[in-house]
């Protein structure tokens, strides 16, 4: 019975939004092309910044830099208690979400799941977001250009999540 009404659940949503958009007593339909409109010129009024910043993820990959920035912050890291394997992962994360699920698996296959790393890895990877995208993009598509106090506050937070992340998986997990 459950499966039944779980199943039958999405396509009558479906068709009941289809037959209120097409015999309501507003114009719905002609509302929703609106909309439809106004999206796509926001689409097309982030493709640069999107191009930007995909270019630059790649360009920062290519290029080793991520490496050699986890080589260097290794000891730090370490003092303070962030296990360096996550380096990678918290390196590519404000800035990329598909690099970050890239450094995310490859954490998971060296480490596995159930090491340190691997468990304050998938809580960061859950409760994060990529800051300076997402920063860029909203920031771009109401144009607001002065962003001052926005990044320094992004990554503050950011950071704090990272320490409490670990600290809350050393706490219930080792």
């Amino acid at each position: 019975m459950l499966e039944t009404v779980s199943a039958l659940a999405m396509p009558t949503v479906v068709v009941a939004v289809g037959l209120l958009l097409l015999f309501g007593k507003s114009n719905y339909f002609d509302s929703f092309l609106r909309g439809a409109k106004q999206g796509l010129q926001i689409s097309v009024n982030l493709l640069p910044t999107l191009v930007a910043l995909m270019v630059a993820v790649a360009m920062l990959n290519a290029s080793g830099a991520t490496e050699t920035l986890s080589n260097l912050l290794s000891p730090v890291a370490a003092h303070v208690g962030i296990p360096t394997e996550l380096l990678p992962l918290l390196l590519t994360r404000p800035f990329s979400g598909s690099a970050s699920t890239a450094a995310y698996s490859t954490l998971l296959e060296q480490v596995g799941a159930d090491s340190l790393a691997g468990l304050c890895a998938s809580v960061i990877f859950a409760s994060s977001d990529t800051v300076v995208y997402v920063i860029a993009v909203y920031f771009s598509s109401v144009n607001i250009r002065h962003t001052r106090y926005a990044f320094p506050c992004a990554f503050a937070v950011m950071l704090f999540c990272i320490f409490f992340s670990c600290f809350l998986c050393r706490l219930w997990f080792f």
